[in-house]
């Protein structure tokens, strides 16, 4: 099993963009090869964010194994259409370390875990389905949390990715390697302040954690 996640940028071509999050559901559902995906937007940004970044989205989805999602990104139909419409692609291909939480009732990742390799670069989602009656509450305490990782030592990529405005958050960063982890995780107090509070608050429904190693990732330029 692997994960991939692709980030996808436009210049041009935006509203077409914007309608795949509906429109595109066509070149996954039935694959058979698939067993979790999700089309997603994204935050202006690195973090989470109440405004939307309307020229980046994001394409999440979890394989049966590395060739057939290596073949379904580089020659597929919808990535052919993709190649012909966006600026550029950046392809992230994970394997789960660890993975704890739920998304839409289940895990999607904690199948087929591999063991750690503290020198790979580490991928991290989070993900929080955020209860209506505490959604003010959420968006005033935010910031701090996307300002420390933004800040933080040893993370090469963050950006805040999500199904529904306001409701369904997540993010997907990329760290040097464990050790980087490691210390955000222990020193920085403005991440444990919101490690606390999400908890003490009980901000979300449902939520998700999950650790992987970077197995490969590819950066194009399309136009």
């Amino acid at each position: 099993m692997i994960t991939t996640i692709s980030f996808i940028n436009y210049r041009k071509n935006k509203f077409w963009a914007f309608k795949q999050m509906a429109e595109s559901h066509r070149h996954f559902i039935k694959n058979s090869n698939i067993n979790f995906y999700k089309l997603l937007g994204t935050g202006a940004g690195e973090g989470f964010s109440l405004v939307p970044d309307f020229s980046t989205y994001a394409v999440l989805a979890v394989w049966n194994d590395y060739e057939n999602a290596k073949k379904f990104i580089e020659r597929s139909d919808y990535s052919k259409l993709i190649s012909e419409k966006a600026y550029s692609r950046n392809d992230f291909f994970l394997k789960t370390i660890q993975s704890q939480g739920l998304w839409n009732n289940k895990n999607p990742f904690n199948k087929n875990t591999v063991n750690l390799d503290k020198n790979k670069k580490i991928g991290i989602i989070t993900r929080g389905k955020i209860r209506l009656i505490k959604q003010l509450d959420f968006w005033l305490n935010v910031p701090k949390a996307s300002n420390a990782i933004k800040n933080a030592k040893g993370v090469e990529f963050y950006k805040g990715i999500g199904e529904l405005p306001l409701i369904e958050q997540a993010t997907f960063s990329v760290w040097k390697n464990f050790d980087a982890v490691k210390k955000f995780a222990y020193n920085s107090k403005a991440h444990s302040e919101i490690i606390k509070k999400t908890r003490k608050r009980n901000w979300y429904s449902e939520d998700l954690f999950a650790r992987f190693m970077l197995e490969e990732n590819n950066y194009k330029l399309l136009n």
